[in-house]
């Protein structure tokens, strides 16, 4: 696996590379590439449904050529102060930083000498620019903002709600570990519970349009290929990573003492897998000759949640592997996912009605997460007759509000408008 920039370079060009790099984790920038392509699909699709007459650009107001006032330089400066007293404490506790970046982040700890002098910068900075560009007399001009010209605002909103809704869910997922180390789990970058994210963001991203006049329901139907497009991205980030977001046991294969993976052809690897997974959920599938092995069980060396056991002679900081395979589940996603992009992207000409579209991204969305989960590893409900996982429940509500929408909804807007013509 490639937990970072370091293990990722290493491995490309076969000769060691700069500690530094380490500093840059793969899940993180596979996430960010993942919000890239949902902009770009939500963006082409806000552009569309404006030049279909169904959105409209929100009037407003701005102010240029104003004086500087100290409330924007404070704000600058508190930014940039913020800025460098990050970035300067990452020089002489490299070593601390490096293994969770994202924990620092959302530490007490920087430096506070390195954080004046990006105060200063950043302050002056922002002066200056207002300073030269401030008249005589300020103008009030007034703008038209298309829905799409708004789309970075929307990817923040979408990243910042969705993190906190995949941190929220995966806590209550994942409850017994939540409770033994809440603030590991909430600050570390693995542990992420997509449908989580994507309850949160939706509520988001309501009252945010709401707030701009922009039609929530045609918001769904041009966001719903790029929200397909993103998940199965980040869980190329997933796997590329080896955050534990894999499934259950596969027997059929086991790791040797160097990490290697190997078929378990004897009795004695067959016993011994056993007796390392104890009463895990396992399966015994062997991959056929025409199809790669990887698609069916994978050890994830290297991996960043430090999951498995040491590989012999190993030495940095993720040194651990899966002693038995485990099916890949994240490859699944990935692939079924980007392809289910496609599948989307190509109907949402031939899905006219209001919220076909989104309908159609529920049930997609909802089916494949179920499905996966019969072979991945999460926390039960007990309901005496059933016992389901917070995601199999969640997929199943998604199906179900897919087909009413498909079904049933119809667009008052556009019913009142038929009968008014």
């Amino acid at each position: 696996m490639y937990p970072d920039f370091q293990y990722l370079f290493q491995a490309l060009f076969g000769t060691d590379m700069p500690e530094w790099l380490s500093l840059f984790k793969t899940f993180g920038f596979l996430v960010a590439l993942s919000f890239l392509g949902a902009a770009w699909a939500t963006a082409s699709e806000l552009k569309r449904k404006e030049k279909q007459g169904l959105l409209h650009p929100e009037m407003t107001t701005m102010v240029t050529g104003k004086a500087p006032t100290p409330g924007e330089v404070i704000l600058a400066a508190l930014t940039g102060f913020l800025i460098g007293f990050k970035i300067g404490g990452i020089f002489g506790h490299f070593a601390d930083v490096s293994p969770d970046p994202m924990g620092y982040l959302l530490s007490l700890n920087g430096n506070f000498l390195a954080g004046l002098l990006g105060a200063a910068i950043i302050g002056y900075m922002k002066y200056y620019e207002t300073k030269k560009q401030q008249l005589p007399e300020p103008k009030t001009v007034s703008v038209a903002i298309y829905p799409h010209e708004r789309i970075m605002e929307i990817v923040i909103i979408a990243a910042a709600s969705g993190l906190a809704g995949a941190k929220l869910f995966n806590a209550f997922e994942t409850w017994d570990d939540f409770i033994k180390n809440p603030i590991h789990n909430l600050t570390s970058s693995s542990g992420l519970t997509f449908l989580g994210g994507l309850i949160m963001a939706t509520v988001a991203f309501y009252f945010y349009t709401r707030r701009h006049h922009i039609p929530f329901r045609h918001m769904c139907d041009a966001a719903a290929p790029g929200i397909m497009l993103a998940y199965g991205v980040g869980r190329l980030g997933c796997q590329f990573s080896g955050d534990g977001d894999w499934g259950i046991y596969n027997t059929a294969y086991v790791s040797d003492p160097d990490g290697v993976l190997h078929a378990a052809t004897s009795a004695a690897d067959n016993q011994r897998a056993l007796q390392m997974i104890g009463n895990a959920p396992h399966a015994f599938v062997q991959a056929p000759s025409w199809l790669p092995r990887w698609l069916f069980g994978m050890n994830y060396p290297h991996n960043v949640g430090h999951e498995g056991v040491g590989i012999r002679g190993c030495m940095g900081e993720y040194c651990n592997v899966l002693p038995v395979s485990v099916f890949p589940t994240p490859v699944y996603e990935a692939i079924v996912c980007i392809g289910l992009f496609f599948v989307l992207w190509m109907l949402r000409k031939r899905l006219a009605g209001t919220l076909q579209v989104f309908g159609a991204y529920l049930i997609l969305a909802g089916v494949e997460r179920f499905l996966v989960e019969l072979i991945r590893v999460n926390y039960k409900y007990d309901w005496g007759f059933a016992h389901p996982t917070q995601a199999e429940i969640l997929s199943v509500v998604l199906v179900i509000a897919g087909a009413y929408l498909m079904l049933f909804y119809k667009d008052k807007t556009v019913v009142t408008e038929q009968q008014s013509g």
